[in-house]
């Protein structure tokens, strides 16, 4: 089974333009997630693939493989299916550009999911974390998970899901961590297929494969992500350093 990671990277950035060049300890965010990355001993081959010719140049010059995207894309799913359309692999390991911080643990849990999954149940792996903190619950910004009893995901929502009726009755609030692991054609079908509404209205790529019917089993891990996403963010992974 052929294992490749790769990490889209756009230049561009709502909430923090230019994010995955901002420096963090000497080097840029992008070259730190894509060293994080190596750096696990997982992958038969990583790649970062980007809109941007900075973000392309940044990998290459310091001896990284990187990809142009050809086309434009509304998605990473997309921008990543588009590069390994022609490729010989199985799995594809999502990793977000701008979590310089991987943990190998998590992405060996997804791994094992299709070493496991003899009957190809599955179309795609991913994580979730529990939070407990009402703040954290009520963020938009933190993307909540709900899963059946073998923990295949059920929907995905910024808004609050299970909505809190009842209070005391055992639910778990799960964050959905944006590391993926697909099976090739999962990806290549979702490159296929059109947004449809609920995507549009979210606008989280992973309803897509919802909607059209694909299986995601979610994995539960007590590492939390770290991701850049404002400045404030990127002064704390300093602080890390």
């Amino acid at each position: 089974m052929k294992i490749i990671a790769v990490i889209p990277a756009r230049y561009a950035s709502t909430r923090f333009p230019a994010k995955l060049m901002q420096d963090l300890g000497g080097k840029t965010v992008i070259l730190r997630t894509y060293e994080a990355a190596i750096n696990t001993n997982l992958f038969d081959d990583v790649f970062v693939v980007t809109d941007s010719e900075l973000i392309y140049n940044e990998i290459v010059k310091n001896n990284g493989k990187a990809i142009m995207s050809i086309k434009e894309h509304e998605s990473g799913s997309d921008r990543i299916a588009e590069a390994v359309e022609n490729m010989n692999v199985d799995i594809v390991i999502n990793v977000q550009g701008d979590e310089p911080f991987i943990n190998a643990e998590p992405l060996q849990k997804v791994i094992e999911v299709f070493k496991k999954d003899t009957e190809n149940r599955v179309d795609l792996a991913s994580l979730m974390f529990e939070i407990k903190n009402r703040t954290d619950i009520e963020n938009p910004n933190n993307v909540k998970v709900i899963v059946d009893q073998q923990n295949f995901a059920l929907y995905f929502s910024r808004s609050v899901i299970p909505y809190p009726r009842e209070e005391n009755v055992g639910v778990r609030y799960m964050k959905h961590i944006g590391i993926y692991a697909f099976r090739k054609q999962a990806l290549l079908d979702f490159y296929s297929l059109p947004m449809l509404s609920l995507e549009a209205s979210e606008k989280l790529e992973q309803l897509r494969y919802l909607e059209y019917g694909k299986r995601i089993k979610m994995v539960e891990t007590t590492h939390a992500s770290i991701g850049i996403d404002t400045p404030e963010d990127l002064e704390k992974a300093r602080q890390m350093l």
